[in-house]
């Protein structure tokens, strides 16, 4: 049994809803076979995330780390290949925060690959039916804050551990309209458990094109 912390945000920037929160605990409540999955919310604030983020790997102790967050506007569930090491808000935090060009970690690398095997990712949601691609940007607001953290203390302190972090875009009920991608958190989380098992079983990467031109 391979032991999983999946992570959501709470709502943030004046929604209802996360559906990165709503997938998780979606995932969580029935987990695939053969792992065993602890979905934890975190907070939308700079630093608190982190904060709640190395608890929560205390607590469950994990083998594998896939944190969520949403990308409003996207069409599918993005699996991110880097995290960069800046902070850059274009709108505050659930805290009134909005650090600019500020590090994730003082001192840290420019920049973290994720130690997800990601082309395996997102084949395995595809093949599930679910929209997905792999991204070549977290953003600089605190998805991306967590995906440096996250990638930072897998490399210094538990090396043992892979970890990565992924997008989902928006869900109906965020987009009544139809004037933007959204993808029901139901179908999110079927992806989501296609794409743990992946990543869970696979240590070499697929080598087939994700690349983009811009």
């Amino acid at each position: 049994m391979t032991r999983v912390l999946l992570t959501g945000f709470e709502p943030f920037g004046g929604e209802s809803v996360n559906p990165s929160w709503q997938a998780a605990e979606l995932v969580a409540a029935a987990p695939p076979e053969g792992l065993d999955v602890r979905a934890v919310q975190l907070p939308c604030v700079f630093g608190e995330s982190l904060t709640a983020l190395r608890a929560a790997v205390e607590e469950v102790r994990p083998e594998l780390v896939v944190c969520l967050g949403q990308a409003g506007g996207r069409p599918g569930v993005t699996v991110e290949r880097v995290a960069l090491n800046v902070d850059d808000a274009r709108i505050p935090d659930n805290a009134g925060a909005q650090p600019i060009d500020e590090a994730v970690v003082a001192g840290g690398p420019a920049a973290y690959f994720s130690s997800l095997p990601v082309k395996a990712c997102v084949a395995a949601m595809r093949s599930a039916g679910v929209p997905a691609a792999l991204s070549n940007t977290a953003g600089t607001f605190v998805c991306n804050h967590v995906a440096y953290g996250l990638a930072h203390l897998l490399a210094t302190e538990l090396p043992g551990v892979r970890g990565g972090f992924v997008h989902v875009p928006w869900a109906p009920e965020q987009v009544p309209d139809g004037s933007a991608p959204s993808v029901p958190a139901g179908l999110v989380a079927s992806g989501l458990g296609a794409m743990l098992v992946a990543a869970a079983s696979t240590r070499d990467d697929l080598r087939v094109t994700e690349g983009a031109t811009h």
